[in-house]
């Protein structure tokens, strides 16, 4: 937990160290304790809760024998990224919420065994997977996060050659990037990542489809296409000084956390975040540990509406975030070019929207104002819609329109997976979802490129 009164002149190793996992792993004995708690259940209901069906009692129970290895293939095998899921799935909701043993103590600690399996995998530099029997079909891949990568991995392993398209300078997406390392440290996504290159995917990294590769060279080149590029940018709240220095937007911060020296020019300062979900959590707790005195998420709904999960909202609040509901922004206040405060407008809930979710009205005559020395965005991302037009895919205001069954698009070359084809009044997808996402992509391409019966490793 934060100190509420952050030291005014930390050391750069002092704010590293804010960085740092905040959840620590079991030790080998806690692990293997728990793993003999499991009862192993027939016909278990984490598996069914797990969106990548991991066969999770087959996995705890190799390591109460001691297989850390075959219960890390366990684990992976089923769920490509499963070394990160392990840390950042919302396990109270999945696996461990349809846990037996909720009813008579507690449920099994499923996210640290799995943690403790994957953790052994990548000290020991374990590889699980060969490449199959090349087919000579081809097939590209545009995006390398959770989706592309567990659809690049399965196609490889069917005998494909694999090509992932990745704008960044690595691959990994949202795991990589976009993840609070406190949460998911970096090292940990880009083993993922080198999993699927040892298998022969090619990675094509600093390479933006639409720019240095148009999307029509792409259905010349391969017999197949997944699209599996997630979200953009944050977009615009649209208000009066927007475009004052110290205006951030939060996937771009959490990113830096992640890629450069950590910034000081926090330290003791106050911080607006506008937003909440999970990434307005992330920025609000990055903001604190970066030293800031003064951290607010600010949301127009209420606690009731808000999307980030349960245990995100709890560790803002440990982290002495403060929370203020019912408020909208009206105008960013600037002093020499810079952020200094935030207007903002008392809001009531109407009727519900087109997401079904209860509309903000203003409340006449209840402007007010707040110190700010950093307004940050938060109300979520934009979609790649140029790029999805640039393939001539049906979608609706960014989200492709796919069979709920193959994830096919409306063009039979191409199939999508992971937030491009997740949306339009459900959340964003979880990392689990776009693995899964990326899995039955590859198996629908399978099939179609060699027929049903060839669609098995």
């Amino acid at each position: 937990m934060m100190s509420a009164n952050p030291d005014l002149h930390p050391s750069d190793s002092a704010l590293r160290r804010n960085f740092a996992e905040v959840v620590p792993p079991l030790k080998p004995k806690e692990a293997m304790d728990e793993a003999n708690r499991c009862i192993y259940c027939y016909d278990a209901p984490c598996i069914k809760a797990c969106p990548t069906s991991i066969d999770i009692p087959a996995f705890i129970r190799k390591i109460a024998t001691g297989n850390l290895y075959g219960s890390a293939r366990t684990i992976m095998e089923a769920n490509p990224v499963g070394a990160s899921c392990a840390r950042v799935c919302p396990t109270v909701e999945l696996c461990e919420g349809a846990c037996v043993l909720n009813k008579a103590s507690r449920p099994i600690m499923i996210g640290l065994l799995q943690r403790h399996a994957t953790d052994w995998a990548i000290r020991n530099n374990a590889t699980f997977f060969q490449p199959g029997e090349k087919n000579g079909r081809r097939v590209a891949v545009v995006g390398g996060g959770p989706a592309g990568l567990s659809a690049a991995r399965e196609l490889a392993r069917y005998g494909y050659d694999v090509t992932l398209y990745e704008a960044r300078e690595k691959a990994g997406g949202l795991n990589t990037y976009g993840i609070v390392s406190y949460r998911l440290p970096q090292e940990i996504a880009l083993w993922e990542v080198a999993q699927v290159e040892a298998l022969g995917v090619k990675f094509r990294l600093n390479t933006r489809v639409g720019v240095d590769v148009q999307a029509e060279e792409l259905l010349q080149r391969y017999d197949a296409v997944l699209l599996a590029v997630g979200m953009g940018a944050v977009p615009w709240l649209g208000i009066e000084g927007e475009d004052l220095e110290g205006v951030l937007d939060a996937i771009s911060l959490v990113e830096e956390t992640k890629t450069k020296p950590l910034r000081r020019d926090f330290i003791g300062k106050k911080v607006a975040v506008i937003g909440a979900g999970n990434t307005a959590i992330d920025a609000a707790t990055c903001s604190k540990r970066l030293g800031a005195e003064r951290v607010q998420i600010l949301y127009r709904r209420t606690e009731h509406e808000m999307t980030a999960y349960a245990f995100e909202y709890d560790f803002a609040k440990q982290d002495g975030v403060e929370f203020r509901w019912l408020v909208a922004p009206e105008r960013i206040i600037g002093r020499d070019g810079r952020v200094a405060g935030l207007a903002l407008s008392r809001v009531r809930l109407g009727e519900p929207d087109e997401k079904g979710r209860r509309r903000p009205v203003p409340i006449a005559g209840s402007t007010f104002t707040i110190d700010a020395d950093f307004v940050i965005k938060a109300i979520g991302q934009t979609r790649h819609t140029a790029l999805i037009e640039a393939f001539g895919l049906a979608h609706r205001q960014g989200v492709v329109s796919v069979d709920p069954t193959t994830y096919r698009t409306s063009h039979p070359q191409v199939y999508a997976a992971g937030d491009v084809m997740f949306g339009g009044g459900k959340v964003d997808a979880m990392v689990v979802d776009a693995a899964n996402h990326g899995k039955r992509a590859a198996r629908s391409i399978h099939a179609a490129l060699s027929g049903p019966a060839a669609a098995t490793v």
